[in-house]
């Protein structure tokens, strides 16, 4: 009988894993056995979103806009540990918001920090797993829908931008495509598609999380904590048969 949830001895590596939502995924995945490795730039917020010492939780520097950064780290692991198990690609940088006057230099920031970005770190685990592997993708409800604009009338300082989108569906692409690809050398590539997760500095704004929990069937928002299992369920055995698919985790958001 396989342990379908169990990932003891699992190798995981996830970008930005210390962010609003990347903390919990990674606290889940040490929960259920994992080793992890965060691939992140900062090694302080690393520390201090870890204060206490995990014995299978290591920080790893990696910077997803540089090819070279990310074969360097992705060697490195493998190096010490003599195989990848798991990558999931959470990590995104950006820039400029405005739908009317936002920049060629502004949307090419945010198609490189949430699509170019997803594409590298693919490319580049593709030499490790030469006979199995899971990858695992975050898009977002935005690469399914469109924003509801009402939703940001008052608060237009919490506008989406028109890229972040572009880049989210392309990633639910990306995903399919390789997961058609790779398929053959028994590897899945899946995507999570999170809902409306505001950071605890946004959800100062009530008046926001309002408008927010309104459009969910569930009438809330999301807690980290919510979108940690479907991480747990993709890079565990529970997951074997399932490739280019999409989780959605929005409370009901996009079915409204």
């Amino acid at each position: 009988m396989v342990k379908t949830f169990d990932l003891s001895d699992k190798i995981v590596l996830i970008t930005g894993g210390y962010g609003h939502l990347g903390k919990a995924i990674t606290e889940s995945l040490l929960f259920h056995g994992a080793k992890v490795y965060v691939l992140a730039r900062d090694k302080n917020a690393f520390e201090t979103a870890f204060a206490s010492v995990n014995p299978k939780l290591f920080f790893e520097y990696c910077d997803v806009a540089e090819t070279d950064s990310i074969k360097k780290a992705y060697k490195s692991i493998h190096d010490k540990e003599q195989r990848i198990d798991v990558v999931i690609n959470n990590a995104m940088f950006t820039k400029g918001q405005s739908p009317e006057s936002m920049t060629d230099a502004e949307w090419q920031t945010g198609i490189d920090g949430t699509l170019n970005s997803v594409f590298r770190c693919i490319r580049e685990i593709i030499p490790y797993f030469s006979e199995g592997g899971k990858i695992i993708n975050v898009s977002s409800m935005y690469g399914v829908v469109a924003p509801q604009f009402e939703v940001y009338d008052d608060f237009p300082q919490f506008l989406n931008p028109p890229h972040y989108g572009a880049a989210k569906a392309g990633v639910i692409q990306l995903t399919k495509y390789y997961a058609s690809y790779l398929g053959k050398r028994g590897v899945t590539v899946n995507a999570v598609i999170p809902g409306p997760f505001p950071s605890s500095e946004v959800q100062k704004q009530t008046g926001f999380v309002e408008a927010l929990q309104s459009k969910t069937c569930l009438n809330r928002i999301g807690q980290p904590e919510d979108l940690a299992g479907a991480f747990v369920f993709l890079a565990s055995e529970a997951s074997n048969f399932i490739t280019g698919q999409s989780i959605t985790v929005d409370g009901g958001w996009t079915i409204k």
